[in-house]
């Protein structure tokens, strides 16, 4: 690859898998995060011989994102894989408060990202987002939030994409992954929860960071895919 990708969101999880994939592919990387800890301990687990950046920034505070990316400077790809836990009440007992810091992480998170890396992305570059299968299988009840946030990536890609072309966004959506997040969703109920999916999929087992980090590769070395949502979830929108 030997390009300059930045990952927000690589401390763990499906972003730790891409930078491990990427660095394996001869990139430079700038991994952003919140937490310098996680994001200091990641670069360990890299082991990178000085190929890997931290970065610590907010997703949902502009200045810090901005601030971020004037120290990043130019750049080849941007992923995305930072989150939070998706609120999961039924429509009838949601939590407005709960929304509107889901929206700003996930959502408005992104818009930002997008507004401040298109103006040092270099030419014909890729910004890649995640959503996810709650688009396509929203949980009832109280899924219809997340579901919402989920699904609305996938036109903001078709549209951004137009608007920046050469450069490319596309977004990636993955079904349950084995990842941190899942232990702070269900806790100690996450083995059966996964057993019970696993037995339904027709891949016939839960995915690992490192069965999805390839289709963001992908996203940034198909220099002819823009706009799109490339689906990695094992069958899961099938079932």
């Amino acid at each position: 690859m030997g390009t300059k990708v930045v990952v927000v969101g690589g401390s763990s999880g499906i972003g730790l898998g891409v930078a491990k994939a990427a660095l394996g592919r001869g990139a430079h990387l700038v991994i952003v995060g919140r937490s310098q800890d996680k994001l200091l301990q990641a670069q360990r687990t890299l082991a990178a011989d000085g190929r890997v950046e931290t970065v610590t920034a907010d997703m949902t505070r502009e200045a810090e994102i901005a601030a971020a990316f004037a120290g990043i400077n130019s750049f080849d790809h941007l992923v995305s894989t930072a989150g939070a836990p998706p609120p999961g009440d039924p429509i009838a007992d949601t939590d407005t408060d709960e929304i509107r810091r889901f929206v700003d992480n996930k959502l408005i998170g992104a818009v930002l990202l997008a507004k401040h890396a298109a103006r040092r992305i270099k030419r014909g570059g890729s910004m890649t987002y995640t959503s996810g299968i709650n688009k396509d299988k929203p949980p009832v009840p109280g899924g219809a939030v997340v579901s919402a946030i989920a699904g609305s990536f996938s036109y903001f890609a078709r549209a951004l994409s137009l608007e920046l072309a050469p450069s490319r966004v596309n977004i990636v959506s993955p079904g349950w992954v084995d990842t941190p997040m899942f232990d702070e969703l269900v806790g100690d109920a996450k083995a059966a929860y996964f057993d019970a999916m696993a037995a339904q999929l027709p891949i016939g087992r839960i995915a690992t960071s490192a069965d999805i980090a390839p289709a963001y590769i992908h996203a940034m070395e198909s220099d002819f895919t823009t706009g799109e949502t490339l689906h990695i979830d094992g069958g899961q929108r099938l079932i």
